[in-house]
């Protein structure tokens, strides 16, 4: 098995960017991170007239946005009593309500800009592992239904039609959501916002910024920008940056391996709807088919760990256990990424200072929410309305151990894959 991200393998090619030393001295919104936020809240900055520029210390999509698993999500992990009960029930609603247009957002721009993506809405499948997970769905399904979402609970016999496996004992389908080959998704957000008019530059980290008396100082490699808003769209990916109170979260990692396109044969039985789909299990996991007919399958964990070989070892062994017609498939390519996850699984907005944000805390669905949180961030700076933020923005959020937290997420999902799926 190659470690090599099959995203880069399969995207469109990426835009041609800026060159650093071509960069205006001053905008009216700088942006740091070029992922799903960073190049929404660039597109939106364009439409509303404003100078925008965008610094990635990498290259467009290289964090969690170009590792994603590429399931367009309506609304989030949390269920939405639980949200409304952490942050109330006007704010949780206003939360639920904007999370839950996401795929509509998402879907739209690409329609209207045309974005090559491999964009398939065809719904996901929250499938049950077991009796205690089908409880959870049956949960998850009232509180959706209650709001309006047209949901639809599944026993095992349809579950089996959808996914082609026996392995689950039902399954919460959402038409709302979808899938898209993420890494395209990003580098299309990018491509129509440099259209627009938007400075993007790579491989430009931001080492320091400064707040000042009229807006903001970003230092960059050796030039100094200065800007009247800042957003720090960096997620899981924030590294040697100075002069911000770091945004505190627990990164855990997740991972994916891939086969080979399948044959036909097998596409017509494996999920031949196309769904995106994850299960109800405490250490989580995914499967899709991508646009050339490949299962793509995933897990909590990080590649770049000791638990490297017992995560592959799994993944091999999931997906004999889910298909066992592919029993023989050997997976080809894997890779893995960084979620951004907060105590309450909630989206954060960090006020860093006047006319400064920091998003953060998708929990692994970084493609609704990063979009739906980077347009509104950029316009909420620029005009000062601040009515379609998704959260209130916080002035302070701590989290406690969170080094420890990714030990313990990190060993429980080693531990986890060394005996499970056998």
């Amino acid at each position: 098995m190659v470690l090599e991200n099959l995203w880069e393998k399969t995207a469109v090619a990426p835009p041609a960017t800026k060159i650093l030393a071509s960069a205006q001295s001053a905008y009216d919104l700088v942006v740091i991170g070029a992922g799903f936020s960073g190049c929404s809240a660039a597109l939106t900055a364009r439409d509303l007239g404003a100078s925008v520029a965008v610094f990635e210390a990498k290259t467009i999509g290289y964090g969690g946005s170009g590792r994603n698993v590429g399931l367009v999500n309506a609304g989030l992990w949390t269920p939405p009593d639980e949200i409304e009960a952490a942050i109330g029930k006007r704010e949780g609603s206003h939360l639920y309500n904007s999370l839950s247009a996401a795929p509509d957002h998402v879907f739209s721009l690409i329609d209207r800009l045309n974005i090559e993506c491999n964009a398939r809405r065809n719904g996901t499948l929250h499938c049950a592992h077991a009796d205690t997970g089908l409880a959870d769905l049956k949960l998850r399904a009232n509180q959706l239904r209650a709001r309006g979402a047209p949901v639809e609970l599944l026993d095992a016999n349809a579950t089996r039609h959808r996914v082609g496996s026996d392995r689950f004992k039902g399954a919460l389908f959402d038409p709302r959501a979808g899938t898209i080959q993420p890494l395209s998704y990003v580098r299309g957000l990018a491509k129509e916002a440099l259209i627009a008019g938007a400075d993007l530059f790579e491989n430009a980290p931001v080492h320091h910024v400064k707040k000042t008396s009229s807006g903001w100082m970003v230092s960059v490699g050796e030039q100094v920008i200065f800007a009247k808003a800042l957003l720090l769209a960096t997620n899981a990916y924030l590294n040697g940056l100075s002069g911000l109170p770091a945004p505190q979260f627990t990164k855990v990692g997740y991972f994916q391996a891939a086969t080979r396109p399948l044959e036909p044969t097998w596409r017509r039985s494996i999920l031949p709807g196309k769904e995106g789909c994850w299960d109800t299990a405490m250490v989580m996991s995914s499967f899709r088919m991508d646009g050339e007919g490949r299962l793509v399958i995933g897990g909590v964990g990080s590649l770049d760990s000791i638990g490297r070989g017992a995560h592959l070892a799994w993944a091999q062994r999931k997906l004999a256990y889910l298909f066992p017609q592919l029993a023989k498939e050997t997976l080809q390519e894997a890779w893995s990424g960084a979620i951004c996850m907060t105590s309450d699984h909630i989206p954060k907005i960090l006020e860093i200072g006047t006319k400064g944000y920091a998003l953060f805390g998708y929990s692994g669905r970084g493609i609704g929410p990063g979009t739906v949180f980077g347009a509104t961030a950029a316009h909420a700076l620029l005009t000062g309305d601040r009515q379609d933020l998704p959260v209130v923005p916080t002035k302070a959020h701590n989290e406690k151990l969170t080094g420890l937290k990714e030990v313990y997420y990190e060993a429980g999902a080693t531990l986890t894959h060394m005996v499970s799926a056998r």
